[in-house]
């Protein structure tokens, strides 16, 4: 497998390694099929994002991705930030082989997600909905037709389904209402046990 040396050198010394305790947004994302784990912590301030860190458990590719995401995105607005993509990824790295391309999209949806996250965290009478919690849980069910590991579609809505892409039994997490494998212990969104 030929990687460029952009790619190498993000690998074996990826920029902003590590978490923000006080992220104003969190997003995490994984490939069952190839165990990658990516989650990016963001700092945000005039609506532009001041810092970046992520944590990436995966391949050489997948630090690679994640340590240019962090570098394309730190800086940006968040409008700008939204529109990188898995293919502007792919180029700033100058390319990668066409089995690791999925590791460009889990780094833009990473970040993605992190900057989503900060904005529901945003919205007006946001702090009031984390006492009931009632809305949180709402919008989870709303993003529901996407499989939380590879984004593929889920057979049914219900509180067992399954996903068409990984082929991963998924359950309701009892927490925060996100699906989660089912043969896991914790949900892979908010860490909460699941009872088997």
């Amino acid at each position: 497998m030929i990687y460029s040396e952009k790619v190498m050198d993000h690998f074996q010394n990826p920029r902003n390694v590590g978490t923000i305790p006080d992220a104003d947004g969190i997003g995490q994302v994984g490939n069952p099929v190839c165990g990658d784990m990516m989650t990016f912590y963001v700092k945000v301030k005039d609506d532009r994002l001041t810092d970046i860190k992520f944590q990436t458990f995966g391949c050489g590719a997948a630090i690679a991705v994640s340590s240019i995401v962090s570098e394309m995105a730190m800086g940006k607005t968040l409008e700008e930030a939204m529109d990188i993509t898995n293919d502007k990824v792919a180029e700033e790295l100058g390319g990668l082989p066409k089995n690791k391309l999925h590791c460009s999209n889990l780094g833009a949806d990473a970040l993605h997600k992190a900057i989503e996250d900060y904005k529901s965290r945003s919205k007006p009478g946001a702090k009031e909905a984390a006492a009931g919690a009632a809305p949180e849980v709402q919008e989870a069910h709303d993003e529901k037709c996407c499989c939380p590991y590879c984004d593929g579609p889920l057979d049914g809505m219900q509180a067992v389904c399954s996903c068409h892409h990984c082929d991963i039994e998924l359950v309701e997490c009892p927490e925060c209402g996100k699906y989660t494998n089912h043969a896991d212990e914790t949900c892979v969104s908010c860490g909460a046990k699941i009872a088997t």
